[in-house]
């Protein structure tokens, strides 16, 4: 034994291949001396190894293909106990342990921001709210309660990213976070999905055996090997992220280029403007390159040849969404989760060049320890030699080198985790009281953006049983201004019952609800969702069950896109005044109550195909139109539009809203007149002028966005910060007060109005 680790150390120093950080057991004196004749003979230039034996040390490429490939030799699938000694092979804990780190930092951003504990009060306040919970019997908890909830979220993810307590500090943030998301769909997203997600991923695993407070506390599992199935889990998320949204960008919607609009006039795709149109650039670069990136991008990252090129198109592509979209910390949740299938020790890579004097907080390099998490090559363990190239520290008890319970268990768990988020994204076909024009609950689908939607109209009507009285409601009366609900079935069925509800403090207690909800799916025709002589709150809904009253999608009226698009672009080029044009189908033997507006002298209605009728109550006529006739709508009138032929009727509506082209030119005049005149002048001109405060309002806009494009990036910077900090000031004053409170058994009420008190007199001054 003595002979075999003189030789190795006599190569090491000879050939400077390997370096040595620690000698697993006591080492005679002989070694010692032979150390220092190695050193003589080395200055002198001697060599009395070959070339081959100095490599035999090194790590060795495989001849396997396979492995080369896949990280894994193929008959590691031969077997189910091969399999899991593969998922249970022990990995480094570097990456994740980083991975969790950032993640961890992220959510805290998250739990401020798009979680809302910053506006807690505003959220959750008010109790006549509708709220839109997944099961009807979860409810949010008093406001005071709910400042609660938010501080344990928040101490959840410091948690996670500290590594302290972590398992606690994971149930914590999970127990919280999926409360939170449950409590209300209509801000459900993908990505806020995710994140539930990924916090259960981490909870499962052995995240904090790397850059962890509990690594410090414990030594036993500070920077001890991880099971492989830890990394296993995450990427195989990760990567169903992006290729099962590829697959649902495969929708004709997505393909031909109708789900995004009009995203090419951002600014992030000036460059592409030298050389493609406007629609070009939608069309190639949105929709078609992003379901390139989609479908590609998993594998890019995953093999090592394509890997830096997967990183960078990744990271492009984060950062283009950053500034597209307002979607909080997932895109860069996103950029950071790539680097799952970077190799598992590149943290200590990038920590190695750091300063010393900024290595204060980070993670010591040491010897990795083994796991009972993980199983060992038993061969590898019968001798110290073969830990000649990876330093490892043995714990008291042996490592395992064959499958226990605990690994076969982790095993099936990793499969089976992997299977549900495979099948859940199309899970639609069980779940079809959730699906209308779109399929199944949007929070786990990956349909990320392919579903664009316009709200033309919202209809209420609730009719008294009792006194046969019938009125209108405001659609967003008890919304808190969300109009989500109006998508999905589920969430009209529950608006409806909170609407119920609510009019019982007006004294209506017997009562129906009729809903009259018109939307374009895609840039298709504006049409009805909702059958407007069913009763809502009576009317049938089940998980598992196509509600009988949800009006189908006209998708035998796609086609009409392409025309619908050339003839509102020819009525834009033919009109010098801004026109609106609204496109309009229904089903037959149903009609549109419509209201044209004082503002909206010039109305007119043009069918397109099919037979109308339009009646004009108050003026007690009616007027039959055919396709390609059309009638100039009176304005500050009432009026219905039946569709009296025996196929669907389409029609669009043609208007200028004269008011608003009166004082936008007004307003251009009164702008010249500011820049070449004096204010007294210019306030002499317009002090008959009714829309005077009109133009103030927006000259005071035009000035904000010259001060804003003459700001530094620096002094952008500085109010974006300081913006921060003032959320994150009044979510810890809201929520600590809250705790506060519940100790001292003090009014929150009387506390929240010191505080908005206290906002006002800062605002003012």
């Amino acid at each position: 034994m003595t002979g075999s680790m003189c030789r190795f150390v006599e190569v090491v120093l000879v050939h400077n291949y390997v370096k040595v950080h620690h000698i697993l057991k006591k080492s005679s004196k002989m070694v010692c001396k032979n150390i220092k004749h190695v050193d003589e003979d080395s200055k002198k230039g001697k060599n009395n190894k070959t070339d081959n034996e100095v490599l035999k040390f090194l790590p060795k490429k495989s001849e396997d293909k396979w492995e080369n490939l896949l990280g894994f030799q193929k008959e590691s699938l031969s077997s189910w106990n091969d399999f899991v000694k593969l998922l249970c092979r022990p990995s480094d804990p570097a990456c994740l342990g980083t991975i969790r780190f950032l993640f961890g930092f992220l959510m805290i951003i998250d739990t401020l921001q798009e979680r809302g504990m910053s506006v807690v009060d505003k959220v959750w306040a008010s109790k006549e709210i509708c709220r839109f919970p997944l099961f009807s019997f979860i409810q949010p908890l008093p406001l005071e309660w709910m400042c609660v909830i938010y501080i344990i979220m928040l101490s959840g993810a410091l948690g996670i990213m500290l590594g302290f307590f972590f398992r606690y500090s994971c149930a914590m943030y999970l127990i919280s976070y999926w409360y939170i998301f449950f409590l209300d769909k209509t801000s459900w997203n993908n990505h806020s999905y995710l994140f539930g997600i990924m916090a259960f991923l981490f909870a499962v695993s052995d995240a904090d055996r790397y850059w962890s407070v509990d690594g410090f506390l414990n030594p036993k599992i500070h920077n001890a090997h991880i099971p492989l199935w830890n990394y296993t889990l995450l990427r195989a998320q990760i990567f169903l992220v992006y290729f099962i949204a590829g697959l649902k960008k495969l929708d004709p919607d997505w393909v031909f280029g109708y789900s995004m609009d009009s995203l090419s006039k951002h600014w992030i795709f000036s460059p592409f403007t030298y050389l493609l149109s406007y629609s070009q650039i939608d069309m190639y670069v949105v929709h078609l390159g992003g379901l390139l990136i989609d479908l590609s991008i998993g594998f890019l990252l995953f093999f090592n040849k394509t890997r830096l090129s997967g990183l960078f198109i990744a990271t492009s592509f984060h950062l283009m969404n950053a500034n597209l979209f307002q979607i909080g910390m997932f895109p860069f949740a996103m950029l950071f989760t790539q680097f799952l299938f970077c190799s598992m020790d590149w943290p200590r890579k990038i920590f190695f060049y750091i300063p010393d004097m900024l290595k204060l907080l980070l993670p010591k390099d040491i010897e990795k320890k083994t796991s009972c998490h993980c199983i060992y090559n038993k061969e590898v363990l019968k001798s110290e030699d073969s830990m000649s190239t990876e330093s490892v520290i043995f714990t008291e008890e042996l490592p395992p080198v064959q499958p226990k319970l605990q690994h076969k268990l982790s095993s099936a768990f990793t499969l089976a985790f992997i299977f549900l988020q495979c099948f859940l994204p199309y899970s639609h076909g069980i779940t079809k009281g959730y699906n209308n024009w779109t399929n199944g609950l949007y929070g786990y689908s990956w349909d990320m953006m392919i579903h664009s939607w316009s709200v033309q109209h919202i209809r209420i009507t609730y009719y008294d049983k009792d006194t046969r009285d019938s009125g209108y409601l405001d659609p967003l009366v008890w919304t808190g201004g969300n109009r989500r609900w109006s998508y999905h079935a589920d969430m009209i069925k529950q608006y409806a019952e909170c609407i119920s509800n609510n009019l019982q403090s007006y004294g209506i207690n017997n009562v129906e609800i009729h809903f009259d909800i018109w939307l374009s799916l895609n840039s298709r025709f504006q049409q009805r969702m909702v059958n407007p002589h069913v009763d809502i709150l009576t009317a049938d809904w089940s998980p598992f069950q196509t509600p009988s009253w949800i009006m189908p999608l006209l998708a035998d009226l796609s086609d009409w896109r392409v025309r619908l698009e050339l003839i509102e672009k020819s009525l834009q080029k033919d009109n010098e005044n801004a026109v609106d044009v609204v496109f309009v189908a229904d089903f037959p033997d149903m009609y549109l109550e419509n209201y044209v507006q004082q503002d909206f002298e010039n109305t007119t209605l043009t069918v397109l195909d099919g037979n109308v009728l339009i009646e004009f109550p108050d003026l007690k006529k009616n007027i039959t139109l055919k396709r390609d006739e059309s009638l100039q709508i009176p304005p500050d009138t009432f009026h219905n539009v039946y569709t009296i032929s025996g196929s669907a009727s389409c029609y669009m509506y043609l208007f200028t809203n004269t008011t608003e082209a009166k004082v936008r030119k007004n307003f251009l005049q009164y702008q010249k007149d500011n820049e070449n005149s004096s204010i007294e002048e210019t306030s002499k001109k317009y002090k008959n002028d009714p829309y005077i405060q009109h133009y103030k309002a927006l000259m005071a806009e035009v000035k904000t966005e010259k001060e804003k494009e003459r700001k530094t990036f620096i002094e952008n910077l500085k109010t974006i910060l300081m913006h921060k900090y003032a959320m994150l000031k009044r979510g810890f004053r809201i929520n600590l007060g809250a705790i506060y409170c519940l100790l001292t058994n003090d009014s929150f009420s009387m506390f929240l109005n010191t505080t908005y008190q206290q906002e006002l007199e800062q605002a003012k001054s």
